[in-house]
């Protein structure tokens, strides 16, 4: 195995080849990062439908809880698919990389609105019955009261989710988007060795997401709630 790679690697290891691999990993970055703040507002939005109390907004609630219900259990290849398959039907023009951004800010918001859901619950009622107080709007106590305690909660496992989706978006290949996983496929078709191709790409996954592990561990250790800290 060792010398087959050894004998691959110069004609592997080109310019082109290292051009391409680079390209799909700023694929792999674009579309976790799209997924991710697009998600978070957008799951921003669906947690505060959710804490919101009054019986008008009712149906909007009962939308959000759908939402995030669905999109949290639905696999995310199905779900892939089936906004493909939307698309082609609606906007045969769409790009696919277009077609994979919507999908992955769709699961990013389900999960992420349940992270910030769980931010904004650990904050204590008093404060929000303090905001209700001083006739703060539900906007207003989110901003202004809320969001500033909330965050250092919500933060460390948002960023966590991050580092995980990452990988996720290697499902995105089976539509046919250029990111990683695509790039292995195409390199190994070409004619290098499985190990080599795929070694290759865990190689740019772990150089990826290790340092974001890191820093995601590191704003933890800095931001974790007070009885998390040490004396």
């Amino acid at each position: 195995m060792f010398s087959q790679i050894a004998y691959e690697w110069p004609q592997f290891a080109t310019y082109y080849n290292l051009i391409f691999l680079a390209k799909a990993a700023g694929t792999t970055l674009a579309l976790s990062a799209l997924g991710v703040i697009l998600g978070s507002l957008l799951g921003l939005v669906l947690a505060v439908t959710r804490a919101t109390r009054s019986p008008w907004l009712a149906p909007l609630r009962i939308i959000a809880f759908a939402f995030t219900e669905i999109f949290r259990r639905v696999p995310f290849l199905v779900t892939l698919m089936l906004a493909f398959f939307v698309f082609q039907m609606f906007l045969a023009d769409t790009s696919l990389f277009l077609v994979a951004a919507v999908t992955t800010t769709l699961i990013a918001a389900a999960y992420l609105s349940e992270i910030i859901r769980g931010g904004l619950n650990s904050v204590h009622l008093n404060q929000w019955e303090a905001a209700v107080a001083m006739n703060f709007t539900l906007l207003q106590t989110i901003r202004l009261v809320i969001l500033p305690q909330a965050w250092r909660i919500i933060l460390p496992p948002a960023f966590g989710f991050f580092v995980l989706f990452i990988k996720d978006t290697a499902l995105a290949s089976q539509i046919g988007v250029v990111e990683l996983t695509f790039a292995g496929k195409v390199l190994n078709n070409k004619g290098f060795s499985p190990t080599l191709a795929f070694g290759a790409i865990l190689v740019i996954y772990f150089m990826i997401s290790y340092p974001l592990a890191r820093l995601g561990a590191a704003l933890e250790a800095n931001l974790a709630s007070s009885r998390h800290h040490r004396p």
